[in-house]
């Protein structure tokens, strides 16, 4: 039986960290955007706060179970993934906002699905690969790799039909850490990745605004009044901002200059105000939660633990790098928010409850 120490402190601070600096930052991104459309410049500030509560609430509840009980059930969380994401394409269930369908009204409040299936998937995967790898059979593909990559497929095919193939990427991106790091046959990879990249590709090209993403990711001045304008403008932000920043709330593209400034360019907003400090102090978190997190996982004492605790790092990390790299013109421009930090409340539940799962495994490391 794994001796039961104490949660690894730096990973709840670092989070608490990011918390906090998430929420200064929303209320100086939002706070002029709030007061003009809905009357009241603590709008958003809000919302996060209550959301943040309720994930904070969520995060310690994960840390006192045995997370380990989450192997049993982890074909129910699978299953209850999937049929929250079939419930979002239902009409009078899911909530249509400007094409999409992702969300599910619960009268006051709303959720986003797809935001809890990359926690659900961390756990249905670490359950499934711990499994395959204890029966002896995680080098057959039959047995050991196709029953992973048709649970991936269906929960990818889901939210693609949303769509967001943003979410859907990221998510098997995670997946496929999780076969690495969990024994699968590098073959076996390979040629999934080989047979999916063209699929991929044409989900692309076939759809105009993501075509002129990469084509504004290239050339963002070839297109600098429509889709390469929020890069532009998050160039400009972080230009102005300097070393030190204009000012904690002194920043000038949030004005209706730079879309979204609260969500997906929060970062931008920090390197304004900030400055680079205050840019390379939140990367340096994310840094240090990642360490902390690889940590924890390396030290667990079985293998779900291990890799339950690598996923949820994995993915709290790549989802980070990909928005940072969006504000700063290193990748093309997608919806994903900078988890802790950018505004949602889906997803800020879901980070802060993985993050108490993390902890929880910590807690049993060697």
């Amino acid at each position: 039986m794994p001796v039961k120490r104490h949660p690894d402190y730096t990973i709840i601070a670092i989070t608490v960290i990011l918390l906090a600096i998430g929420i200064v930052m929303i209320f100086s991104s939002s706070a002029v955007i709030a007061a003009e459309k809905f009357g009241d410049p603590y709008y958003f500030l809000k919302r996060q706060a209550l959301w943040a509560m309720i994930g904070l609430g969520g995060m310690f509840a994960a840390m006192r179970i045995d997370y380990r009980i989450l192997a049993r059930y982890s074909y129910v969380i699978y299953a209850a993934t999937a049929l929250l994401l079939v419930a979002v394409l239902v009409p009078g269930v899911g909530i249509s906002i400007n094409g999409a369908r992702r969300w599910i009204s619960l009268g006051v409040v709303s959720f986003q699905p797809s935001e809890f299936a990359k926690l659900g998937l961390v756990i249905f995967f670490s359950a499934l690969l711990a499994k395959k790898e204890a029966e002896g059979k995680l080098g057959d593909f039959l047995f050991g790799y196709a029953p992973n990559l048709a649970a991936l497929g269906v929960v990818f095919f889901l939210i693609q039909l949303q769509p967001d193939l943003g979410t859907a990427f990221v998510i098997g991106v995670v997946a496929f850490y999780l076969f690495t790091v969990g024994g699968i046959k590098a073959s076996h990879l390979a040629g999934t990745a080989f047979f999916m990249t063209p699929i991929l590709w044409a989900a692309v090209y076939s759809v105009d605004y993501r075509w002129r993403r990469i084509i504004s990711f290239l050339d963002p001045w070839g297109d600098f009044q429509d889709s390469g304008y929020q890069i532009i403008q998050s160039f400009v932000a972080l230009s102005r901002g300097g070393l030190w920043g204009v000012g904690l709330g002194a920043g000038r593209q949030k004005l209706f200059y730079l879309p979204e400034p609260h969500t997906d360019f929060i970062f931008s907003i920090i390197g304004e105000e900030l400055g680079l400090i205050g840019a390379a102090t939140v990367v340096a978190l994310f840094a240090a939660l990642t360490w902390r997190g690889f940590r924890a996982g390396l030290r667990a004492p079985d293998r779900f633990g291990s890799l339950l605790a690598l996923g949820i790092t994995f993915a709290i990390a790549f989802q980070a790098i990909i928005n940072i790299s969006v504000a700063t013109g290193i990748a093309p421009t997608k919806g994903l928010p900078l988890p802790f930090i950018s505004l949602g409340g889906s997803a800020l539940v879901m980070w802060l409850v993985s993050i108490g799962l993390l902890a929880n495994v910590s807690e049993h490391a060697a």
